[in-house]
């Protein structure tokens, strides 16, 4: 079986050169895992921060469903608790504070025993040149393939 992906920051991989990545736990109520289940999720503008010395989850946008309970309409973007063990916390800790690299959530997914997991990676900024240099190499990547895809004996 494999992951159901909800939700996925396509802009991360464009801003930020990926370094490493880790699969973090979220808090959610009810509501808000069955508007996950919806796919009604969006990680555009989300980022990661330490508040407290626990890493949350923010600016992550979960909508709330119309089935749910008329009266509970939580926040769509509040802060959300995410799970990780205390070493991965610190490592993460110290490459944001000493580092200044930054933490950026790439997809929010359930995995093969169906917990809502999101996926999260420290990322280094691009400057404009790099991001010029990969969407070059990307085209001539694209190129090549079609002129291989193409090509008539």
């Amino acid at each position: 079986m494999a992951i159901n992906i909800v939700a996925q920051n396509k802009k991360a991989r464009h801003d930020y050169e990926i370094l490493e990545k880790f699969e973090a736990g979220i808090v959610l109520s009810g509501a808000e895992v069955k508007a996950l289940r919806a796919k009604r999720a969006n990680l555009a503008d989300a980022f990661c921060r330490f508040i407290q010395g626990e890493l949350h989850l923010m600016n992550a946008h979960i909508a709330h469903l119309e089935t749910a309970h008329k009266h509970y309409t939580p926040d769509t973007r509040s802060p959300r608790k995410l799970l990780l063990h205390k070493k991965q916390l610190e490592k993460l800790y110290v490459k944001v504070h000493k580092d200044g690299l930054t933490i950026v959530p790439l997809m929010i997914y359930f995995n093969e025993r169906n917990y809502a997991k999101v996926s999260i990676a420290i990322a280094k900024g691009k400057k404009l040149h790099d991001k010029r240099a990969d969407m070059k190499a990307k085209t001539l990547d694209r190129e090549a393939s079609q002129a291989m895809k193409n090509r008539s004996y």
